[in-house]
């Protein structure tokens, strides 16, 4: 999984950098055609920290996640877990669309 972090407006320490791709590394659980993840930290607004995280899938799956707040980690937990819900309601509605009409069309009325 390809994984990059940009700073706007603030230094990106090693452990900002860390923090991050340990959080975006579990992403590919919860959607295995994850393959890369984009984490954008803004921190122009005043004393707010903007974060967005962008995971991209195969066949131009896109999910975005943004966190606005005071803490650059906290912001960044609150984006993965965003992302982490998108990415597990993606992955029900495939497996619940491969299987679907199973039962409607699969019953056989017993006509006596």
């Amino acid at each position: 999984m390809l994984f990059t972090i940009t700073g706007k407006h603030i230094e990106i320490t090693e452990a900002m950098k860390e923090h991050a791709q340990e959080k975006a590394s579990k992403l590919p659980k919860y959607y295995s055609s994850v393959n890369r993840v984009e984490v954008i930290i803004d921190g122009q607004q005043g004393s707010n920290i903007n974060v967005e995280i962008i995971a991209r899938g195969e066949h131009s799956n896109v999910f975005v996640a943004n966190e606005i707040g005071d803490d650059a980690y906290t912001c960044i937990d609150m984006a993965v877990h965003k992302l982490e819900r998108q990415l597990r309601r993606k992955k029900e509605k495939e497996r619940n669309n491969k299987h679907i009409g199973g039962a409607e069309f699969g019953e056989v009325s017993q006509v006596e």
